[in-house]
């Protein structure tokens, strides 16, 4: 995309080019299915930015955002009939040896703040909020671990897109013109096997990851026998062009109960970027050859999410209560 067309982008597309943020929580919902339930996640979706407002007022160097994911089946109870181009629930990917699992979610709220007794705070007033409309089936809270470092002590999201090159990896472009500035959203919860990893010697920890573990530096394993992470998931399509796309992962854990994982969340331009990405580690390349991350991090869930600007988020609220307007208590259509 040239430099030219990306002027077109609504500047409200979220906050997803946001600077990544010292804490997070990632909120993982179904809506429970009334016209009630419906109405009041309407209500709720049309007040977050007087929210995040209201909560973000109280400091604002603490930089609260809120970024909205809609899942494919909730997308079609809004009762809009149009729809990204990509947009599709979660496929579970079975590899020989391990599997990404598929989970349920409607809506993903993606908060971020400096602080993490804001982002708790936006959190609480959201779900009093919502109340009994939602059910909650995730909830992560993560937080910047170092120098940007995850639990098994290796710098992630090195390889984001920065600059201009950010919103060409990561917001959809005129390719689907009615969401433009939107994003395809990818989470999945890893849990890692920490006693299994401390006992692998960091050369061999090196190769499965692809870089160094001191200074973050790439390894060329182009001639290795088995491709590392790093590989595996840089993705080039047929005419040799590459495709990023944006990670805002995030380490969360608890000492007490032995948890200890990495909340993966990607944005993407294309929702077949990270589907390549996946596949590519958990079948292999060539097959069989999996990321041997995997021997060390399991998935527990898996959910697909389309994030639309500002613009198409209002509409698709206004959309649905305008039709919730028509129907009447019972559920029916006043004649």
């Amino acid at each position: 995309m040239t430099e030219k067309s990306w002027d077109r982008v609504p500047i409200d597309a979220q906050s997803i080019d946001a600077p990544l943020s010292q804490a997070a929580v990632f909120l993982v919902v179904t809506v429970n299915n009334e016209q009630a339930a419906l109405a009041t996640v309407c209500s709720a979706l049309d007040g977050l930015d007087d929210l995040v407002k209201t909560v973000g007022f109280r400091d604002l160097s603490a930089k609260l955002s809120c970024i909205v994911g809609i899942g494919h089946d909730f997308w079609n109870r809004l009762g809009v009939d149009k729809r990204p181009q990509e947009l599709k629930p979660f496929a579970p990917i079975h590899g020989a040896v391990h599997t990404a699992p598929a989970t349920p979610g409607d809506l993903l709220f993606h908060i971020r703040s400096e602080r993490t007794d804001v982002c708790f705070e936006f959190e609480r007033i959201l779900l009093d909020t919502l109340g009994a409309s939602v059910t909650v089936v995730d909830e992560v809270s993560g937080f910047r671990y170092f120098d940007a470092r995850d639990l098994l002590g290796f710098v992630d999201g090195t390889a984001n897109p920065t600059g201009r090159d950010l919103p060409a990896s990561a917001l959809v472009g005129q390719e689907d013109e009615e969401f433009v500035g939107g994003s395809y959203v990818v989470v999945q919860k890893y849990l890692h096997n920490m006693s299994a990893w401390a006992q692998t010697p960091t050369p061999e920890q090196e190769a499965i990851i692809g870089r160094t573990k001191i200074d973050n530096i790439e390894i060329d394993d182009d001639d290795a026998p088995r491709k590392s992470h790093k590989s595996l998931a840089t993705i080039v399509d047929a005419d040799g062009n590459e495709h990023d796309i944006l990670r805002d992962n995030m380490p969360f854990g608890r000492p007490g109960q032995r948890e200890f994982g990495t909340y993966f969340i990607g944005y993407s331009r294309y929702l077949w970027v990270i589907e390549k990405m996946l596949q590519r580690m958990y079948i292999g390349d060539p097959p069989g050859a999996y990321d041997r991350l995997l021997d060390f991090s399991t998935p527990h869930t898996g959910i697909t999410f389309f994030a639309p600007a500002r613009p198409m988020l209002e509409e698709l609220v206004q959309a649905a209560q305008k039709q919730l307007a028509t129907v009447s208590p019972t559920g029916t259509t006043p004649r």
